[in-house]
C-alpha cells in the first residue's frame, strides 16, 4: 500500500473577493488569520462563475456547481445550461413527455400545475423558461394551467417578488394560458435544513389549497414586513374565494432545474398524493431530481463521474466529510459527482447544534463544532483527506444583513485558525478555497435613482484559494497561471501523491516543480510505506 500525504480540503462557502468598499462585509470584518493566509505567497484567486465552471456565460456561481466541479476536476455543464439550450432549440416545448402530458390533460379535462421559484437568479430557476412551457400547453389546447409561485429574495435581491409576479402575469396574458393559484416563500417550499413542517406547509398549499392566508391577487400575498423568501403559504382565490387544488388525474411539473432544494418538496408531494389516493397524478421535473420517488425529467444531466471521490476509492484512500446540515450534501453528494452511493473508505460527519432562531441572530452557527471535529480528525492516521465546509459566510450572507455577515466571517476566521493549527501539528497540508462569491458584495443599485439596497445573492467575483503546506515545506507553491475552481481536484490529488486521471482536464494549481515525482517529502509522488 502507498503512503499518502494527508491533508485538509476546506471550503469556505461564499468566500469571494472584491476590493474594500461599503458593500464588502468580508473586508469590513476583523479576520486577521484569513487576511494573512490570502495575502501571503500562497494566496491567489480563482474563477467560480460562468463558462469556466459549466454555467451559462454571465451566470453567478453557486454552491452546488462549485462543489461539483471542484470534485470533477473539469467544468461540468450545469443543468441550467442544458435547459437553456433546449429552450433555444425548441426541444423543450416539443419534448415527448411534456407534449404527451399536455395532450392527455387537455383530452381528459385535467389541469397542469407548475411549481417553481419565480425569479431569474439562474441558480435554481429562470422565469424565462416558463413561456416555452406555457406555449407547449397552448399548442396542446390545454388552457387549464395553474401556477404555484415560490418567491425568492435570495438568488435575487429581496423585495423584488412583486416585479417577478408582474412579469409572470404578462407571460400568461400574452400566451392566454395560466393563472397564479398560490404564493409561498422559498423558506417553506425549498427548505433544506430538515424542517419538515415548512415543507409540509408548502405541499399542503399546492395539493389542497390549504393555507392560513388567502389573497385576492398574487400581489396581495406579499407582505411589506416579510422578506420575499419568508412569504407564508397563501392561496390566491380571486374575488370568488375559490381555492385551487390538485385533483386526481392532473399533472404537476416542477420547474426548478436544481435538485437539492426542490427534492424535499417533490418527495413530500409524492408521499401525500399516495396517502390521499390521488395515484393518477403524473409528476414531471424540468431537470433530473435526486428524489426517493423517481420523477421523469425533461432535461438530462451531465456526467460528472471519474472525479476526486472515484480516484480516492480506487486508491483505497480514506476520507472524512464534515459540514453543518445546510452544506452537508455539498461535501458528499455534489463533491462525489452527484453520486449518492456509499463509498468505501468514506466517513460522513454532519455537525448539528447551531443555536435556534434566525441565522442573522447567531451568525457563528456551529463553526466551532465543525472546527473541533476537523481538528480531532487531523490527528487520525487512518484519514488521508478531510473534506469540509464552513457554511457561515454564504448562509448568513443570504440574509442581506451586513453586520451579521461581517460577524459570520469573524467566526469563520476563528474556526480556520483552529483548523490550521491542528493540521500543522499533525503534519497535514491544508487547501482553503471559496466556492462562489457572496459576502464581498452586499449592496446593489436599484430603483430609478440607482440607490444602494441590501443584496444577499451570489456574485460573479473570483474566490480566494490558499495553500498551507505541511510543516515547514516551502516547495509546495501555487502557480499564478489563470485558473478556476475546477483545478481543486487535481491539486488535491497531487498533494496527496495520487495520479490525476484523464477526465480531470483542469490543470493542477501547483507549480510544476512540485509535481516532479522525484520531489522529496510528502508532496511528491506516493511513497511505499506503512499502509
Amino acid at each position: 500500500m502507498t503512503t499518502l500525504a494527508p491533508g485538509v480540503l476546506l471550503v469556505l462557502d461564499g468566500w469571494g473577493y472584491a476590493p474594500p468598499s461599503p458593500a464588502n462585509a468580508l473586508t469590513a470584518a476583523r479576520t486577521p488569520f484569513l487576511d494573512a493566509l490570502s495575502g501571503g505567497p500562497n494566496g491567489r484567486l480563482l474563477d467560480a462563475s460562468g463558462a469556466s465552471v459549466g454555467l451559462p456565460e454571465g451566470t453567478v456561481g453557486n454552491s452546488e456547481t462549485g462543489h461539483l466541479v471542484m470534485g470533477a476536476g473539469h467544468a461540468v455543464e450545469y443543468d441550467s445550461l442544458r435547459v437553456e439550450r433546449d429552450v433555444s432549440s425548441g426541444d423543450l416545448r416539443s419534448h415527448p413527455l411534456l407534449r404527451d402530458m399536455c395532450a392527455a390533460l387537455a383530452r381528459n379535462g385535467g389541469t397542469l400545475h407548475l411549481v417553481g421559484l419565480c425569479s431569474d437568479g439562474r441558480i435554481h430557476s429562470d422565469i424565462g423558461h416558463l413561456p416555452e412551457i406555457l406555449r407547449a400547453a397552448w399548442e396542446a389546447a390545454l388552457y387549464r394551467v395553474r401556477i404555484w409561485v415560490i418567491t425568492d429574495g435570495r438568488d435575487v435581491a429581496d423585495g423584488t417578488a412583486a416585479r417577478y409576479l408582474s412579469r409572470l402575469a404578462a407571460m400568461t396574458e400574452e400566451r392566454g394560458v395560466g393563472s397564479i393559484s398560490g404564493v409561498v416563500g422559498r423558506d417553506y417550499a425549498m427548505d433544506k435544513s430538515g424542517k419538515e413542517h415548512l415543507t409540509a406547509a408548502a405541499a399542503r398549499l399546492l395539493l389542497d389549497g390549504d393555507a392560513e392566508h388567502t389573497a385576492a391577487t398574487p400581489q396581495d400575498a406579499l407582505l411589506p414586513s416579510v422578506g420575499d423568501g419568508a412569504i407564508p403559504p397563501t392561496a390566491v382565490t380571486g374575488l370568488s374565494g375559490h381555492r385551487a387544488r390538485v385533483e386526481d388525474g392532473d399533472g404537476i411539473l416542477f420547474t426548478n432545474f436544481r435538485s437539492d432544494r426542490t427534492a424535499p418538496l417533490a418527495d413530500m408531494v409524492a408521499d401525500l398524493l399516495a396517502a390521499s389516493g390521488r395515484d393518477r397524478v403524473r409528476l414531471l421535473s424540468l431537470a433530473q431530481y435526486d428524489t426517493r420517488t423517481a420523477i421523469p425529467a425533461l432535461v438530462s444531466r451531465a456526467d460528472a463521474s471519474g472525479g476526486l471521490s472515484d480516484v480516492l476509492e480506487e486508491a483505497g484512500a480514506r476520507s472524512l466529510r464534515v459540514a453543518e446540515p445546510e452544506k452537508f450534501e455539498h461535501v458528499t453528494f455534489f463533491l462525489n459527482g452527484r453520486d449518492s452511493r456509499p463509498r468505501k473508505g468514506e466517513e460522513h460527519l454532519k455537525i448539528t447544534g447551531a443555536p435556534d432562531g434566525p441565522v442573522h441572530e447567531h451568525p457563528e452557527m456551529n463553526a466551532a463544532g465543525v472546527a473541533d471535529a476537523i481538528a480531532e480528525a487531523c490527528g487520525r492516521d487512518d484519514i488521508d483527506l478531510i473534506a469540509a465546509n464552513l457554511a457561515n459566510i454564504d448562509v448568513v450572507g443570504h440574509t442581506g444583513n451586513f453586520d451579521a455577515t461581517r460577524r459570520s466571517a469573524e467566526a469563520v476566521d476563528t474556526a480556520v485558525s483552529r483548523i490550521h493549527a491542528a493540521a500543522r501539528a499533525a503534519g497535514r497540508w491544508m487547501l482553503v478555497v471559496g466556492d462562489h462569491g457572496n459576502a464581498e458584495q452586499m449592496l446593489r443599485s436599484a430603483g430609478d435613482k440607482g440607490e444602494a439596497v441590501p443584496y444577499g445573492g451570489h456574485t460573479h467575483n473570483p474566490v480566494h484559494c490558499v495553500l498551507a503546506p505541511a510543516g515547514t515545506r516551502s516547495d509546495a507553491v501555487l502557480s499564478t497561471d489563470p485558473a478556476a475552481i475546477t483545478s481543486v481536484a487535481p491539486t488535491v490529488l497531487r498533494l496527496l501523491g495520487l495520479p490525476v486521471p484523464p477526465p480531470m482536464t483542469a490543470p493542477s494549481l501547483l507549480r510544476e516543480a512540485v509535481l516532479d515525482p522525484a520531489a522529496p517529502g510528502p508532496t511528491g509522488a506516493a511513497q511505499e510505506g506503512r499502509r
